[in-house]
């Protein structure tokens, strides 16, 4: 399997992953929660990448699989006062991943990046590597070093 440049990214900085492909099904209803169970994880610790735009600056959100974002809180979390989706194609773009495949190491254009606070008790989390049906399994403090985030409450 080809190195994504989030891989790439990580790679660089040093941080040690391990990889869990799994049979990506672009019909799941919840990409995350397919891989999850495809991966036979807790939904709780396997993270989606979600881009969101906050008073219309780009920012990365990365939740529970099982979790919805509360724009309230993303708002908050960014010190903005308004938070919204971010279009697919539009996120495809800054990212340079294909929805299902959003990484938040080795976008584009590294944007301000929150990981669920509750996420980044647990000793390992898993976050999509950049490619569907590619997760990797990281340290939290790791994540948060290689994407330059911060832990935050960003769910309902």
């Amino acid at each position: 399997m080809a190195a994504t440049p989030g891989l790439k990214a990580l790679e660089k900085l040093g941080v040690q992953v391990t990889l869990h492909p799994y049979a990506y099904d672009p019909g799941a209803d919840r990409i995350g929660m397919a891989a999850a169970e495809a991966l036979g994880l807790d939904p709780a610790v396997v993270l989606k990448c979600l881009m969101v735009e906050v008073d219309g600056r780009p920012a990365c959100c990365v939740i529970p699989s099982d979790a919805q974002l509360s724009m309230k809180r993303v708002a908050a979390a960014f010190g903005g006062k308004a938070a919204a989706m971010m279009p697919p194609a539009k996120a495809e773009r800054l990212t340079g991943y294909h929805v299902g495949g959003i990484s938040p190491f080795g976008q584009k254009r590294q944007v301000p990046t929150a990981i669920e606070a509750a996420a980044c008790a647990a000793p390992k989390i898993w976050i999509n590597a950049g490619a569907r049906g590619l997760l990797l399994g990281i340290a939290p403090a790791d994540a948060l070093r290689a994407t330059g985030g911060t832990a935050a409450a960003l769910v309902a």
